[in-house]
């Protein structure tokens, strides 16, 4: 019986990737965007194609009331998930002393608060199937601070709070939660980054270069398996040794 993933933000860019990592391991698939419905179809369309069944649904992880709708749709038409993907988030950067209330609170509630209503909700399920596996995306950002993302990077931080929190209350019944923290990944907002900074940015990485969705797609698929069993509350870097 294939186990059903849900995976957020996942219409496009490291998202869209972890959901067809999971599709090629026979995973059922929920690909969550919050407008991108037609991108996050598309996605699905691909996951379906490896022979799961896979569809997209577009709800704001921020609402909690969407999320709890659309959780509950979930078991009532596919049954308890499995797996949660918490990838969902958005970047508003700025200087710390110039950033508005409303750029560090969007920030937040995308990236933190959303991924606090997924592992709740999905995570109440996973207690009564006492079994489940939560993967969140953090970022080196949430680890090492990084100027111009104090909105992102607090944000990245609460994620590995709540991770390592969810973990010790979750880890009874068998439910494990762990954190990926990229570095530079190859994705649409790395594209837009001007080329002086890109390069900049790869002198600081041992590997020398960016990391691709794809890489960062085999370390969830890993970490959402039973392979990974026996780990639970880590937080993993996948920057190519930039914090080195």
């Amino acid at each position: 019986m294939s186990k059903l993933a849900i995976v957020t933000g996942a219409s496009r860019g490291i998202g869209a990737a972890i959901a067809k990592r999971l599709a090629a391991e026979s995973c059922d698939i929920v690909v969550n965007c919050i407008s991108s419905v037609e991108k996050a179809e598309a996605v699905a369309a691909e996951c379906r194609d490896m022979g799961v069944n896979a569809c997209a649904m577009a709800w704001d992880v921020a609402d909690y009331d969407a999320c709890k709708r659309a959780v509950q749709q979930i078991q009532k038409s596919m049954g308890t998930p499995e797996i949660l993907v918490n990838n969902a988030g958005i970047t508003q950067d700025g200087l710390l002393i110039r950033m508005k209330p409303e750029q560090f609170d969007r920030v937040i509630r995308a990236c933190l608060t959303g991924t606090f209503h997924m592992t709740s909700l999905v995570g109440a399920q996973m207690l009564r199937a006492r079994k489940g596996h939560i993967v969140n995306l953090a970022s080196v950002s949430g680890i090492a601070g990084n100027a111009g993302q104090a909105n992102y990077a607090a944000a990245k931080a609460g994620v590995i709070g709540l991770t390592k929190t969810a973990a010790k209350e979750l880890g009874s019944r068998g439910i494990t939660v762990n954190a990926i923290a990229p570095g530079f990944v190859e994705t649409d907002m790395t594209a837009d980054l001007p080329e002086t900074v890109q390069e900049e940015a790869k002198k600081r990485i041992s590997l020398g270069r960016f990391g691709k969705a794809e890489e960062i797609a085999q370390l969830a698929a890993f970490l959402a398996s039973d392979k990974a069993s026996y780990i639970t509350g880590q937080v993993i870097a996948a920057d190519g040794g930039m914090a080195l």
